[in-house]
């Protein structure tokens, strides 16, 4: 058995982390109040975005009328050879489950598609992911070429994809969750829709940790390309917080003073969606058509940005419940090593009397 030292030094070892964990708690919590602000307040733009589509849909023609194709080619559904697959987990750990968790629903849609015989790109998100996956995969192998015409008066370049295998790691986006801005996001966006028009891709698909309160939580897997109804989700699975995680939640947010019930955003959606549902003609300086072209793009941005928002304000909320739990565990590892120490203690007392009593008998 340790003696009464060691229990002292285990013991001021014990409340230095509880001390580290407890201000890791607190910095958590108040960067998932910001998170959570910025979500909401993302949300009154990529509510009207989509009532504006909704809007020009009633006004744009989306099927040409001879051939009876879709004009839009982000609508455009093709037989799925090459998917996308876009990994957001997070920066740091320390977070409990919420890096495995979406580890793990990547793994079951990577399992089921390369099963079917599909290709298979991903693109993750925060470093958690880059590092796993840089590992277990290889990066995707791009050669760009450079032809010269007209005495060199004019050049062409082209990028062209060597796939050496099923799975490959196509891009690695290491800064997105750092700030989270709108035009980096973007810059992400257009540079998949580009694939995905050239039928490089033909779906894209998202895997993230939804999030609309510390207790109501989802790791999902989100169909992004093609479109097939704006406003509306096209989850393929989800994977829901259990209840020992919900009180867990519950108990850390308390403590910490944050609301555990999502806002109640109804009545301000509710009227934002009249705009692309009443019946009033409303005049667009330019052309429906040329709008709907352009907003599509800013629309699937919009989808992506969105996700990286709820995904940031997940893993604030899930490493305030893992620095909570473990503060808490601190705690009862101080009480128990103190009473083993108490103990320990007490017998070398009552040893070294029973020495004195039997000295002083034997004289």
């Amino acid at each position: 058995m340790a003696n009464v030292l060691d229990l002292r030094r285990r013991i001021r070892s014990v409340k230095n982390t509880r001390q580290i964990t407890k201000a890791m708690k607190m910095v958590s919590a108040a960067k998932l109040r910001r998170a959570q602000e910025r979500a909401l307040a993302a949300r009154p733009y990529s509510q009207m975005l989509t009532n504006v589509l909704e809007s020009l849909v009633r006004r744009t023609d989306l099927y040409n009328g001879e051939t009876g194709e879709i004009v839009h080619p982000l609508l455009v559904e093709r037989e799925e050879k090459n998917v996308l697959l876009i990994v957001i987990a997070g920066d740091k750990g320390f977070a409990g489950g919420f890096n495995s968790n979406i580890g793990k629903a990547a793994q079951r849609f990577l399992t089921d598609r390369s099963a079917k015989g599909q290709n298979i790109d991903v693109e993750p998100v925060g470093k958690k992911a880059i590092g796993f996956y840089k590992k277990r995969f290889p990066a995707a192998n791009y050669e760009k070429t450079e032809e010269h015409y007209d005495n060199d008066l004019s050049t062409h370049y082209e990028t062209i994809r060597h796939r050496g295998a099923q799975i490959e790691v196509a891009v690695e986006h290491s800064d997105l969750l750092l700030k989270t801005e709108f035009e980096a996001v973007g810059k992400m966006a257009n540079d998949i829709i580009a694939r995905y028009e050239r039928a490089e891709i033909d779906a894209v698909y998202l895997v993230y940790n939804e999030f609309k309160s510390v207790i109501q939580q989802r790791v999902v897997t989100e169909k992004l390309l093609p479109i097939r109804k704006l406003g509306t989700q096209n989850i393929e699975s989800a994977d829901e917080m259990t209840e020992e995680e919900r009180d867990e939640a519950a108990k850390a947010a308390e403590s910490e003073g944050i609301s555990v019930f999502a806002p109640d955003q109804a009545e301000i959606d509710e009227e934002a969606k009249k705009f692309g549902t009443q019946d009033v003609d409303y005049i667009f300086d330019t052309p429906p058509e040329e709008l709907f072209k352009h907003l599509m793009p800013r629309y699937v941005a919009t989808q992506i940005f969105h996700a990286l928002l709820e995904s940031v304000a997940a893993e604030h909320a899930a490493r305030m419940t893992a620095t909570d739990a473990a503060t808490k565990n601190a705690g009862d590892l101080i009480d128990s090593l103190s009473l083993t120490m108490n103990r320990v203690r007490q017998a070398a007392i009552t040893k070294e009397i029973i020495e004195i009593v039997s000295g002083a008998a034997a004289l």
